[in-house]
């Protein structure tokens, strides 16, 4: 059903904001074949909601605005980005976004690495600590 929901909102931008998040769902699928999708955060103002892609948790979800297509990762601020994609959401300590406008390209392979790293952060277990 969410595939489905992403499908509509994606054919319901009917613009390049389309064809740029269908373009990095593409992406994900690509660089993690067994990521899951779903649909937050629906509202009157945004009936359509927020595609988010999860793998153990949330690694990022897609957001559109007028001017923007907004990938924002969840665990943003412990990923190594050595292409610098991260380029908006850069002083949390927490989350790390990429921004892309229209005409806009991404470094696929970068973009790839990204997503795997943000499985990687997601599968890491927490130490456990042993009582003495």
């Amino acid at each position: 059903m969410a595939a489905e929901q992403i499908d509509a909102k994606i054919a319901g931008l009917g613009d390049w904001r389309g064809d740029t998040l269908a373009r990095l769902r593409a992406l994900i699928h690509a660089a993690d074949p067994e990521v899951e999708e779903s649909v937050k955060w629906q509202k009157p103002s945004n009936p359509a909601g927020v595609p988010v892609w999860d793998h153990a948790g949330i690694l990022c979800t897609g957001e559109t605005y007028k001017d923007k297509v907004k990938l924002t990762f969840a665990k943003g601020a412990a990923l190594a980005d050595p292409k610098k994609l991260f380029n908006s959401s850069l002083d949390g300590n927490t989350r790390r976004a990429i921004d892309l406008f229209e005409g806009d390209t991404i470094d696929e392979a970068a973009f790839k690495a990204l997503i795997r790293a943000a499985v990687e952060a997601n599968l890491e277990k927490p130490a456990r600590v042993k009582k003495a």
